[in-house]
């Protein structure tokens, strides 16, 4: 079966629904059944290259000038690029994945008349995720329900996005595959016992993962454990500004912001941190929750999207917005390093029930459910 597969994003370009696509891309590359061709981004020069046997990435030059950071002009430049190319890889292909209803799911709603597609919802793809498109979404919400609708299955990452999309239309059947994690390479190791606590979070730096919110409630926490730590990586445009609030509250030295790390070096990260944080006001499944919960670590989040499906018992649920809330949890957890031991044991565990095997197995039999068999 022939595959089209629609991704604006994709490693090094992106977040969350770049890395599923890569992880599902590492699963997708032991089936013989399978031949996928990918139309992404490039970041630079464009050009095609394998990704295994079976699996091959085209890249389109767009004029991407940030990994993290999307303009409409680049996203308009990807729909426009890919369109022009897909002309022959379309009439190959036995059905198409666009991934990210928005702009993915467009090009392929314009496909429909030839080749079926799929549409995988991420996150700011569905209206009300992201309250900083709330003018995009007056002028595309009717354009997503189009979408959505001529689509043979929409499939959400979390029942939280599935119920957030169920607002937009309410009749729209929505399956669940949620995000998984690869267990081998995300996994405990033995921690150099410095003394000190290590907070961590990962994420990029833009208004809804409410990091300044978690850097107002450092002050409280720093006062009753000064040698506590906090390492911020990520970039995004509030980069700057949070760097400054850190500053304004005086806890510049006890916070590092490290930017951009390359994928294969965050399990060291998580692997030197005691507690994860991420009081996001929003998420569809995060792929950094999973990935410190594989390494093993306690987890402070809100519930939120998919996230809140992620606590059972190994962490600690906040309200959104709340720095006094994060302060009481910080300081909980490094009050009590038993239960901290505990939540991070727990956190491995849930871990090993979301393998990208899995998932790439539910998608295999929607692919041969929904494609055009020849």
């Amino acid at each position: 079966m022939k595959i089209l597969f629609l991704n604006y994003e994709f490693p090094p370009i992106g977040g969350g629904g770049a890395n599923a696509t890569y992880y599902l891309f590492k699963e997708f590359a032991s089936f013989p059944e399978l031949e996928i061709d990918l139309v992404t981004s490039a970041w630079g020069k464009g050009g095609s290259e394998n990704f295994s046997p079976n699996i091959r990435i085209h890249k389109l030059e767009i004029g991407k000038k940030r990994l993290h950071n999307w303009t409409h002009r680049e996203v308009l430049s990807y729909i426009y690029h890919t369109r022009q190319y897909i002309k022959k890889l379309s009439l190959k292909a036995d059905l198409c994945h666009a991934f990210f209803g928005f702009p993915s799911g467009l090009i392929a709603y314009e496909l429909r008349k030839n080749l079926p597609y799929i549409v995988s919802l991420r996150g700011s793809d569905v209206p009300g995720f992201n309250h900083h498109f709330n003018l995009e979404y007056v002028f595309l919400t009717p354009l997503f329900k189009k979408i959505w609708a001529k689509s043979r299955r929409v499939i959400a990452n979390s029942v939280g996005l599935r119920d957030l999309a169920h607002k937009t239309a309410p009749h729209q059947e929505i399956g669940v595959i949620y995000n998984g994690i690869d267990v081998d390479e995300f996994k405990p190791q033995v921690r150099k016992n410095s003394g000190k606590i290590n907070l961590i979070i990962v994420s990029r730096l833009i208004g809804r993962k409410g990091i300044d919110y978690l850097l107002r409630a450092m002050p409280e926490v720093i006062k009753k454990f000064p040698q506590i730590t906090l390492t911020i990586i990520g970039e995004g445009n509030l980069e700057q500004h949070l760097q400054s609030l850190s500053a304004d509250l005086g806890i510049a030295a006890g916070v590092s912001f490290l930017g951009f790390q390359e994928h294969s070096q965050m399990p060291r990260y998580y692997n030197n941190a005691d507690i994860f944080i991420l009081p996001s006001k929003n998420e569809g499944m995060s792929n950094t929750v999973l990935e410190a919960m594989a390494c093993g670590l306690p987890i402070i989040t809100t519930n939120t999207g998919g996230t809140g499906e992620l606590i059972r018992g190994n962490g600690v649920i906040i309200p959104m917005e709340n720095p006094q809330a994060i302060a009481e949890a910080v300081i909980r957890l490094i009050s009590n390093p038993q239960e901290r031991m505990m939540m991070g044991q727990k956190s491995r565990e849930i871990a090993l029930e979301f393998s990208w095997r899995q998932q790439a197995l539910r998608y295999w039999e929607i692919y041969q459910q929904v494609g055009k068999l020849r």
